[in-house]
């Protein structure tokens, strides 16, 4: 089965606003630059739009030296060096891992947008996913997340009105599988080539309006209504694969990926 790239979007800090791409490298880590940064509390335990869903109105742009943010709720973007320095300890979900502090100027630029306490940090060190041999920076589980843009029609056919893909913060969206057709697809193979691991559990940041940051319960609720899978002993609503690169290389939208 040949499937085709229509979107490329990484997200350069964690649970913030995504960034389009005609193409990106695929590292061992993911997309380069997905999820290089992160917000912590003072204790270290992340940040994200589960608590604060005003981050969907923070847009980050990174080019591997220099951090941009712009966001409506600051007068002035942020614009930083990445810093280097001792690594700090921090968690995501609860599972540790490091970050460098990128300083008082970005922690308070990013108090006073978000009203709450919180610190910038960039990703260092190793992480391992929780399955499959993978590496990954501050993404949830595993490095890469993929999503059918049939998936998405057949979703909305259920809603009364439709839904954007970047509610699902896919890494890539394909054409060609059909709904739900990454179900049955293990591998993808092209320029590089992807292992997809697990169903992508989804949680209340579908929710979230990535335009506004409003709340409406109608995403997670459709799911739940045909999409769940039992995972760990539990039932978990579930929308797209997870996966972990096994060959690196550069993506571009229109490349045919052939699944398997």
């Amino acid at each position: 089965m040949i499937a085709v790239i229509a979107e490329l979007n990484v997200f350069p800090v964690k649970s913030a606003s995504g960034v389009s791409l005609a193409e990106a490298e695929l590292t061992p880590q993911g997309l380069r630059h997905d999820r290089a940064f992160m917000l912590v509390r003072p204790d270290g335990r992340h940040l994200s739009q589960r608590e604060v869903p005003e981050l969907a109105l923070i847009h980050p742009a990174y080019d591997g030296t220099k951090l941009t943010v712009h966001t409506p709720l600051a007068d002035a973007p942020l614009i930083c060096e990445a810093a280097d320095g001792p690594a700090r300890d921090v968690t995501v979900h609860r599972r540790p891992c490091q970050g460098v502090d990128q300083g008082d100027d970005a922690a308070a630029w990013f108090s006073d947008a978000l009203g709450i306490s919180c610190r910038l940090v960039r990703f260092t060190g190793t992480r391992p996913t929780k399955r499959g041999g993978g590496t990954l920076t501050f993404a949830d589980g595993y490095p890469v997340s993929v999503l059918s843009d049939k998936s998405l029609d057949d979703l909305n056919r259920r809603v009364d009105a439709p839904l954007p893909m970047d509610r699902f913060r896919p890494n890539i969206v394909l054409r060609g599988l059909g709904p739900y057709g990454e179900d049955g697809v293990t591998r993808l193979r092209g320029a590089a080539e992807i292992e997809l691991i697990k169903p992508c559990g989804r949680c209340v940041i579908i929710n979230t309006d990535q335009e506004t940051a409003r709340r409406s319960p109608v995403p997670l609720r459709a799911l739940a209504g045909y999409r769940t899978a039992r995972s760990n002993g539990s039932r978990e609503i579930v929308f797209g694969r997870l996966g972990v690169p096994r060959a690196t290389g550069v993506l571009r939208v229109g490349d045919e990926l052939h699944a398997s």
